[in-house]
Parts: C-alpha cells; sequence; structure tokens
C-alpha cells in the first residue's frame, strides 16, 4: 500500500545504508572482546608450548640425545618399579628387608653400655636435681669410652678395642680424612685459645672486639692466600656445606638483581660435592649435571658451553674433589663463564691449605685460584688442612677439668671468598623493619661461636707458611706414595684420574670387586669411603695421621685384594649398599630410605 511504506534509514535517525546508534557500539565491542580472548588463549597455549619446548631443547643440548633419552628410560623404570612395589605382598617383602637392615644399623650404632656404670640409665628427660661435678665428670669419661661400642661387632672387634681406646681410633691413623689434626702441641695451643673465648659471640661485636678483629684477620689471611685482588671480600662460616650454600645463594640473588634471572641454573660436574644439591634443593635451582672425562676425571667443558643457556648463574670447578682428588680445568670453566658473563665458584673445602702450597712444597701444580681470570668465588676449609677447630676440647685447665671441659663442642670453620665486596653483598640477609630492630646477618647463622673464631686464628697463626708448606710435602707425598704403589705393585687396582693433592681413588681393573676390597679393609681396621662413581671406587683422603702408616696402607691393600673375590656370596655391607645403589633401578630409591633410617637412629635412645 502507498501510504504504508517502510520508514526510510533517515528516518531511523541515520544515514542511508547505516545501523543504529545502539548497534554501532555494542557490535565493535563484542568483536573487540571476542578477538582480545582468542588471541589471549592463543597467547597462553603458544607461551605454554614454547616454555616446555625451549626446556626440552636446552635438556637435549646440555646431555644428548642417548643421555636423555636413557635418564627418561630411567625415570619411567623408576615410577613402574614404584607403582610395583605398592603391591601389598611386595611392599611387604620389601619392608622386612629395610626392617632387618635397620636393625643392623641399630645394633651397630646404639651402643650398649656395660651394668654399673653411670649411664648405664638412658637421659630421656631432664634430671628432678642436678648431678654433682664427680658424676658428670665420671659420666663424660664413660660416654668417651662408648665410642668404640660398634667395633665389638667385628671379627677383629674385641683385639681392636684391646689396641684402642678412646681417641686412638684416629690417632691410629687408619681412617680416611674426618680427622684433621695438627699434632698434640696444636691441639693444647687452640684448646687454650677457645677457653679464653667460651662465651663470646661475634653476633655483638660492640661487646667482643677481640673476636671481631680475630674474624677479620683470617679472612684477610685466608684471601691473600688464594691471590685474590684489593677488591677480594669474604666471611667466615660454620664449614664446607654453608660456604658452599653461601655462594649459591649469591649467585642466585645475583642473577636476579644483575639479570633479571627467576629460573636461576647452575653448572655442577658429577663428581662436584653434594653440598651444591642441598643448596639448589634449599633455594629451588635447577642444578645440570655434567659428567667427567672417564680417563683425566675433569669436568667436560664441552658440554658445560652446551649446558649454559640464558638461565644458567654459576659454573662450579673443584680443586680438588671429594671423591677422586681431580683438580678441574679451572682455568677452561672460568673463560666459559667470563665468555658468558656469568659467575665461576671454585670448591677448594678439601684443597683448603694443601694446593695453595702446592708449589712453594716443589710439588706440581695447577691453575686453581683467583689469579685465573673468571673465578669470582672460592670456598676453603680452615678446619680441614688449616688445623682449625671442628671438634675440639675447650679446655687449657688441668686434671679433672680437662673432662669436664671436653663436654664443650664447637661447629666447623671454613671461609667463602668472592673477588669483590659488591659479590658477597649478595650473601647477606638484611630485615630492615623487623620490630626487635634492624637485623642483619652475613651467612646462614645467627649467633655464632666467638671460640671457634680465637682457635681458628691460633691455628693459622701458629702454623704460618712454613708450618703449612712442611705439613703439605708430607701429606701429599704419602699420598704420592700410595699412588704410585698401586699403579706398579697391585695390578688388579687401577687409579683415577692423575690425582695431584691428598686423596687416591682406585677402582678395579676387572679381577675383583672393588667394594670387597673396601669391605677387607674394614676388616683390618681401616675406615675408607665407598664411591658410587663409574666405574665403581674406594678412596683414601690421606692427613698427617697417615704419614706413619703408609707402608702399612699399602700392605693391608694388597692383603686386601689377593683375599678378594670377583663375586662374593656374602658381601659385606660396602658391597651390598654401593652396589645397590649403582646397578639397581630402584636402588636410588632404597639407598636414600636406608640412608633416612640411617639419620633415624642417631636420635634413637634405645
Amino acid at each position: 500500500m502507498a501510504g504504508a511504506s517502510k520508514p526510510t534509514s533517515a528516518a531511523a535517525g541515520g544515514a542511508p545504508g547505516s545501523v543504529s546508534p545502539a548497534r554501532t557500539s555494542i557490535l565493535p565491542e563484542l568483536i573487540s572482546q571476542g578477538l582480545t580472548i582468542n588471541t589471549l588463549r592463543h597467547a597462553v597455549f603458544l607461551y605454554v608450548v614454547h616454555t616446555y619446548l625451549l626446556r626440552a631443547w636446552r635438556h637435549l643440548r646440555a646431555y644428548g640425545v642417548t643421555p636423555t633419552i636413557y635418564q627418561l628410560y630411567t625415570s619411567i623404570s623408576r615410577l613402574l618399579l614404584s607403582l610395583t612395589l605398592k603391591i601389598p605382598a611386595l611392599k611387604r617383602r620389601v619392608n622386612r628387608e629395610l626392617d632387618s637392615a635397620t636393625k643392623g644399623i641399630e645394633d651397630k650404632l646404639i651402643a650398649k653400655p656395660p651394668a654399673g656404670l653411670n649411664v648405664t640409665h638412658t637421659n630421656e628427660s631432664l634430671p628432678t636435681r642436678g648431678k654433682s661435678r664427680e658424676w658428670l665428670l665420671q659420666a663424660l669419661q664413660e660416654l668417651q669410652n662408648l665410642e668404640l661400642a660398634p667395633l665389638q661387632h667385628g671379627d677383629e672387634g674385641q683385639r681392636a678395642v684391646e689396641r684402642a681406646d678412646g681417641q686412638r681410633v684416629w690417632k691410629g691413623g687408619k681412617i680416611s680424612g674426618a680427622v684433621y689434626h695438627g699434632g698434640d702441641e696444636m691441639s693444647e695451643v687452640i684448646s687454650t685459645a677457645i677457653s679464653k673465648f667460651v662465651l663470646t659471640n661475634p653476633l655483638h661485636p660492640d661487646v667482643f672486639p677481640g673476636v671481631r678483629r680475630m674474624e677479620a684477620e683470617v679472612v684477610s689471611m685466608v684471601l691473600r692466600l688464594f691471590n685474590a685482588p684489593d677488591s677480594g671480600a669474604g666471611t667466615t662460616t660454620s664449614g664446607g656445606t654453608e660456604s658452599i650454600i653461601m655462594a649459591v645463594k649469591a649467585a642466585r640473588d645475583w642473577g636476579r638483581v644483575k639479570k633479571h634471572i627467576t629460573r636461576p641454573e647452575i653448572i655442577v660436574s658429577s663428581s662436584a660435592h653434594a653440598a651444591f644439591h642441598k643448596a639448589a634443593a634449599y633455594f629451588k635451582i635447577k642444578i645440570v649435571t655434567v659428567e667427567v672425562d672417564r680417563v683425566t676425571r675433569q669436568i667436560k667443558l664441552e658440554q658445560v658451553k652446551r649446558a649454559i643457556n640464558g638461565n644458567t648463574v654459576l659454573l662450579v670447578g673443584s680443586a680438588p674433589s671429594f671423591g677422586e682428588g681431580i683438580i678441574d680445568d679451572i682455568p677452561g670453566l672460568a673463560a666459559l663463564a667470563r665468555r658468558s658473563s656469568i659467575l665461576c665458584h671454585v670448591d677448594c673445602c678439601l684443597g683448603s691449605f694443601l694446593v695453595p702450597y702446592l708449589e712453594p712444597a716443589g710439588l706440581p701444580s695447577q691453575p686453581f685460584d683467583f689469579r685465573v681470570d673468571g673465578v669470582t668465588s672460592i670456598s676453603c676449609d680452615t678446619h680441614k688442612y688449616g688445623f682449625a677447630p671442628k671438634v675440639r676440647r675447650a679446655a687449657g685447665e688441668r686434671s679433672s677439668d680437662e673432662e669436664l671441659s671436653s663436654a664443650l663442642r664447637c661447629q666447623g670453620s671454613s671461609v667463602i671468598m668472592y673477588r669483590t665486596s659488591e659479590l658477597r653483598r649478595f650473601q647477606y640477609y638484611v630485615q630492615p623493619d623487623w620490630t626487635g630492630g634492624v637485623y642483619a646477618s652475613p651467612s646462614i647463622a645467627g649467633s655464632r661461636p666467638g671460640a671457634l673464631i680465637a682457635g681458628t686464628w691460633a691455628a693459622l697463626m701458629t702454623m704460618g707458611d712454613d708450618g703449612y708448606t712442611a705439613s703439605c710435602a708430607s701429606i701429599v707425598g704419602a699420598a704420592r706414595r700410595i699412588e704410585q704403589a698401586i699403579r706398579d705393585e697391585i695390578p688388579q687396582l687401577v687409579v683415577m684420574g692423575n690425582p695431584i693433592v691428598s686423596v687416591v681413588a682406585f677402582a678395579s681393573a676387572g679381577k675383583v670387586n672393588i667394594y670387597e676390597v673396601g669391605d677387607n679393609m674394614s676388616k683390618k681396621g681401616w675406615h675408607l669411603n665407598g664411591l658410587a662413581t663409574d666405574p665403581p671406587a674406594v678412596h683414601i683422603a690421606c692427613t698427617r695421621l697417615t704419614v706413619p702408616v703408609v707402608d702399612d696402607f699399602i700392605s693391608d691393600l694388597k692383603a686386601s685384594v689377593k683375599e678378594a673375590r670377583t663375586r662374593s656370596a656374602q658381601p659385606g655391607s660396602m658391597a651390598v649398599l654401593y652396589g645397590l645403589g649403582a646397578s639397581s633401578a630402584i636402588g636410588p630409591g632404597l639407598v636414600t630410605e636406608m640412608a633416612s633410617r640411617f639419620i633415624d637412629t642417631l636420635y634413637k635412645l634405645r
């Protein structure tokens, strides 16, 4: 109908061909929102894919295809085995085996004192009334003698008890590392120093200025020993583990501030100390483990080069490694760190006061200290070959007072060094707004024993360069005699790499089970370290206590090799523990469980 024509666009309020104002404002907004959501969804998806592909690529680049496939296979195998062990029958069987092994550990470690002693009764609670001085001195003496109780379980245990009591176990020299004894005169000097500062605490430098000065002097002496530049700085710590933890913490914080790295990684060798793995676990840092060369036993630099990426903050070298006693190629490692503008740490905790004195003693050496451009931090244990106190008697008293003062125990002693004081700052912890006031500490501990610092200062001042040079010559000389004897006189064994410091690690040349050799040495009274290396090995870390018994060691080692069999019908504890961990897919899990049970046992009273 002519009178009923449709309204024009103009009548609707718009130009011909246009839509309503409501539609012009809503539709583009909806389209825009839809596109934004889709874009964000795709962006998130691409980010996730990119992240995992980048991680996979970095892993492949660091380890290679074959090792990555093997790692994947091992992980799947362990997962399947762990699921299998949830089957009730198998779980009960495994638990029976673990319980049996735990019982053996408890029988060995929880000493049963003879009747009639003050310590026969287990003290699970505080005494209602304090004990007398006489009772305490007698109890301390009895507790000291309990240290030998585990020796009674072996075939030669009773004779061992008759040969030795108390400290004679380690004074006999049949121990790998563990006790770094500077001599009886040194012990007396250290004990006197400790007794004079037994109540001091470096947390209060205004109250104990002498302790503050001694600590600063100890750090300065060690910095110069390792040829630090004038900008060098450091702190003391309670031991090598804390020094390493502090170095890793400083590297993490440095990476966060200087390179904006939020997912830090450190690269270590398979022979690096376990403290680096502990630090990585504590601080949620990814640790990339690089294999060592099968011949030189040094970290593989080519693999390190492939493993470095944008998240890497620290490379680690050993001087020497704990297990095999090998000094890594520190100049090569430092060059890689310098090229990538990252940090390089040298773990010299074990080398401590030996490696710096190799050259003065006329012995072969390798570059390891701050003279190597690119080395940014070094850890050194003063309580090892520096002979500073680790567990020492706080005595200066005479007669019966000596037994009373033996109750005082100290921590260890170590120094962590940095190329610059700026790097050291990343180690600190500062809480500026605590209600108790500004809280600042240089390391993990708050309060620390000033007596330990006094003992360390006394040890360093007593020994001096001449004393440490002579000590290095005798200790390293003993290690070289053992190494040469193995190479020349025991064809069934092979020395690992080219050790030039105090540790000699040896593996089977194929004719004997090396862990059986280690068990045989244990039966002869030696306390050696088994190594879960490839190939499996045993080592001795020589100390001043080893020097007079080198010939005994060589003789006993020859006899132990002769007694060893390629396969043992009843393998000893070393063969069982290390063999399980090295060869079984489920082994590491069981070894972890057994190690945890071992620690549990240390806190049991009955």
